[in-house]
């Protein structure tokens, strides 16, 4: 599995991971992602890097345009 594209991560999240890419739950996690002090997002941070954590920001923000334009 290669989440190091956009492709590659929704795939893991949708398929493998069984998570639906709602409106709802993409706003939550940009929420939390994109707030440097949350716990989650330090523990992200920490543990995948802070290129990783702007990647992925990145790709639910494609994710959140998507859907507001379907």
């Amino acid at each position: 599995m290669d989440i190091t594209t956009y492709t590659g991560w929704r795939e893991c999240i949708e398929i493998h991971c069984g998570i639906p890419l709602t409106p709802a739950f993409v706003s939550e996690r940009l929420t939390e992602l994109r707030d440097r002090a949350h716990p989650k997002t330090k523990e992200f941070a920490k543990h995948y890097g802070d290129h990783h954590l702007e990647r992925t920001i990145g790709w639910f923000e494609q994710a959140e345009a998507e859907l507001a334009s379907s």
